[in-house]
């Protein structure tokens, strides 16, 4: 633990970011549910996507793929039709995948224990702590970009280079075992506002990384060549060629990438979502 916390400084901590929360608490659509299957959806959209793109797409994914059921027998194409617009598309991927395995594997019902979360299909340590405390109230420390921005704000407001090991002993500290949905809530919403009002604490962070621009980058093209195939199932490599205005050996690269990966399936010069 950082050697200058006091147990009264944690309190006093706990007490700005829990005033935060009842002043200024956001009212976000997966927060009023406890379905552990909306929830692992609403952390797998959230993955480096902003909440006011995800709010809409949640409930709009949930009311076409309403159970995990619903989602592992859904075909991948109807999958990725609706997922369009969030971005990062393996993530649609790995959710289908997440739904099978658990279909599968642990009989329709998401297990509880993070280590069996984590051997989901696109379940990290982050997600796994996430969900296994909002689904299940499973009081476990994690850091996201908002919990971290939270903690270098208070206790290291004069340091650099600030690692998640420095981090991590202050969010076990201050976490609330009783409550740990409503605490995480109030500590990323508290994280939210710092980042608006003030420069953000995460650059503090040995961590942060600036994420690349979205636009005129290869995901960009990638996400241009599936909405193609999407919108002309079976469509001809030189329709395609001729729709994206690519380069040929940059769009053979990434069609050949994207059959690897699943996404699509390609027979003679035609291609179709998998």
């Amino acid at each position: 633990m950082h050697e200058s916390v006091t147990i009264a400084a944690v309190n006093l901590f706990r007490d700005t970011v829990l005033d935060h929360y009842r002043r200024q608490g956001r009212r976000l659509p997966w927060r009023e549910t406890r379905d552990p299957y909306a929830i692992l959806v609403s952390e797998i959209m959230l993955q480096q996507t902003q909440v006011d793109r995800v709010r809409d797409k949640y409930l709009q994914f949930l009311a076409v793929f309403p159970t995990w059921q619903e989602l592992a027998g859904a075909e991948l194409s109807r999958v990725l039709s609706l997922w369009q617009g969030l971005g990062y598309n393996r993530r649609a991927v790995s959710l289908q995948l997440c739904a099978k395995d658990v279909v599968e594997r642990f009989a329709g019902t998401l297990p509880r224990e993070v280590e069996h979360l984590e051997s989901l299909p696109g379940i990290g340590p982050y997600t796994a702590r996430a969900v296994a405390a909002f689904a299940f109230g499973v009081a476990t420390p994690f850091i996201e970009t908002n919990i971290r921005s939270v903690f270098i704000h208070h206790f290291f407001p004069d340091s650099e280079s600030v690692r998640d090991a420095q981090i991590l002993p202050l969010v076990e500290l201050a976490l609330d075992r009783d409550n740990p949905r409503d605490w995480y809530y109030a500590l990323m919403d508290y994280g939210s506002s710092l980042k608006r009002n003030r420069a953000n604490p995460s650059r503090k962070s040995a961590h942060h990384v600036r994420q690349s621009p979205f636009r005129g980058s290869n995901r960009e093209q990638r996400s241009l060549i599936l909405r193609a195939i999407l919108a002309e199932p079976g469509v001809l490599l030189g329709r395609l060629e001729e729709k994206l205005a690519l380069e040929g050996a940059l769009l053979a690269g990434n069609l050949a990438q994207l059959e690897r990966e699943g996404f699509i399936r390609q027979e003679a010069d035609r291609f179709w979502i998998r």
